[in-house]
Parts: structure tokens; sequence; C-alpha cells
């Protein structure tokens, strides 16, 4: 837990970041509404003339429309994350737009650690110009936004950093590297975004949106990568670190796997149940999908679930978004 002065601290460093984000908005928006001011003085004639150019819906569009587009949507939901939404194929955000029917405005990125995504200010920028797009041309209040961060702050070319060698006297994870990490660094930005987010709500809404974030499932550490490990995101993410720290066994890996994932998943819910954050709901995804038998049928590899897999993730999100 952030102490009172570093959370005072923490909470101004947000309150800065807001205020650069929205001043910068604030500057395009007031561009973009002088162009439009302009084109608004044009004659009559040549604003006919412009509605006449736009082509007219094909009857293929038409029959199109006619099919899919008469019902309304779950509700909008604006995104901030990494590849657990925005993963090629599919993801849990397409999942909700296809089988729950949600409208997703999404920023998401992937391969973005949860400190670019606090700090950084490109996806922050990004979520409050996607924000006011949401606002100003449907007229409508997002149903919530959702938030995903931290797997890129663990897995990767530095995770054996947080093993100690199988060989040693104190093998498993380096508790005091593991808590310096989920509980200072990734606990502070989550802390950071969920301020910023929070205040940008407020500033464009008038009030808090609901917020859903997650904390992921166990993995499976198997050596598998992104088909075979190339491509956008190739992985794999987590067996090189456990062989170069000696752990050469699937149930052993898993196991610390398992360990790390609960100890982000205990920071994530304690920082959700501050009552500052009385709008933010963590969706505890752990024990979802499979690690053993045909787990493979649910996780595509080391990290990222099957399409079944991100269908039955996605699931557990919609449960909160549309409870029975």
């Amino acid at each position: 837990m952030l102490a009172k002065k570093a959370r005072a601290a923490a909470l101004k460093s947000a309150t800065d970041q807001v205020q650069q984000v929205l001043a910068l908005r604030d500057q395009a928006l007031q561009t973009r509404q002088a162009v439009l001011k302009k084109r608004a003085s044009q004659t009559a004639g040549a604003r006919l003339a412009a509605r006449a150019a736009a082509p007219a819906l094909t009857s293929t569009a038409q029959a199109f429309v006619a099919a899919y587009g008469g019902l309304p949507s779950a509700g909008i939901l604006v995104a901030e994350g990494d590849s657990w939404f925005d993963y090629p194929g599919t993801d849990i955000l397409k999942q909700l737009e296809d089988q729950h029917g949600f409208e997703v405005e999404s920023v998401a990125h992937r391969g973005d650690p949860v400190e670019a995504m606090a700090y950084e200010g490109g996806q922050l920028q990004a979520f409050a110009r996607t924000l006011e797009n949401v606002l100003l041309r449907r007229g409508v209040l997002p149903r919530a936004i959702l938030l995903s961060g931290g797997g890129n702050d663990v897995a990767g070319s530095d995770f054996h950093v947080l093993l100690n060698h199988a060989e040693s006297t104190a093998p498993g994870l380096n508790q005091t590297i593991v808590r310096g990490l989920i509980e200072e660094r990734l606990q502070a930005a989550y802390v950071n975004i969920l301020d910023t987010v929070t205040q940008i709500c407020v500033a464009r809404m008038g009030q808090p949106l609901p917020i859903l974030l997650h904390g992921y499932d166990y993995p499976v550490p198997d050596g598998r990568g992104f088909w075979g490990g190339w491509g956008p995101l190739p992985g794999p993410w987590l067996a090189p670190g456990f062989e170069q720290k000696g752990y050469h066994d699937l149930a052993q890996r898993k196991a610390l796997a398992r360990q790390l994932i609960d100890a982000f998943n205990v920071m994530l819910a304690e920082v959700v149940a501050r009552p500052e954050y009385a709008h933010v709901q963590y969706v505890d995804l752990r024990g979802t999908l499979p690690t053993d038998g045909p787990y493979r049928t649910w996780w595509a590899n080391e990290l990222h679930p099957t399409p079944k897999g991100f269908g039955r993730v996605a699931d557990r999100f919609a449960a909160l978004l549309v409870p029975a």
C-alpha cells in the first residue's frame, strides 16, 4: 500500500498529467471547431453541391444495414491496454463485440507495458480523444472503461531477474524483487492510470465512469510463442527465463508462474478496494482456463488464450457489465 505522502505525490502527478492532456485536447478541439465554422460559412449552393456529391447507398449496402444495423448495442466500452485487448485474430474486446453485443472503442496496443501506459502519455491522450469522440459524435456516455496491463512488465527478456537459480540455497521467486516490481512499481503505475482516467472522465463526462481491470489467468510456461515464435509478438516469454535459471520441469514452472500471478492479482484487488475507487471493479480471471490436460485448446501460447479461451475470458467481463 502506498504511504500517505507517496499517495499525495502520486495524485498530484496524475492531476498534472491530466491537465496537460486536457490542455492539448482542448487546443485540438478548438482548432477543429474553427475549421468546421469556416466550412459552415460556405454558400448554401456550395453546401448543397457537396451533399449531392456524396455517394448514395447501394442496394447491397442498404441490405447489409437492414440485416445488421437495426438493433441497439449493449453499450459503448472504451478500452486501454495490452495484447489481451489487441491480439491478432481475436481478443477480449472482439469477443465482447461479437458474442455480447457491445460497441468497443479501443486505444489498446499489444506489447505496451503498464508503466508506459501510465506515464508516457500516448495511450492516455488517445483515450481522452476517444472519450470525446463518443460524447461529441454519439451524444452518449460509455457504459464502462476497460483496462488491461502488467503482463509485459513481468514477462519477457528480463523475466529471469525475478527468479533465484534452481540450484541456489533459496530456489524459486526472489520475493524481494517481486515485491519491488509488483507492490511498488506496478501498483504505483496502476494508481496513476486509475487517477488519470477517473479525472479525465470527470472533466469530460461530469462523473467517474465504471472501470473494469483484470489480473490475467495462470499461464503455462511450455515454451510456445506466437505462431511458433515469430510475428507481431513472437515469444516465448517465460520459458527462456526458466531455462536460464535451471527450471526445466513444466510442473515446477507452472507453480512458480502461479505464485507470480497470485501476487499480481492480490495487488490489484487491494488497490481496487480503496474507498476512492468505488467505481472500479476487479475481474479475477484466475482459474478461468485449464492449465492441465488438453490445455492447448484454451491457451494459444504461453501468455495468450485461443479464440475459445478469449471467449471464456470475455464472458467474465460480460457477467459484470450485464449482471444477471
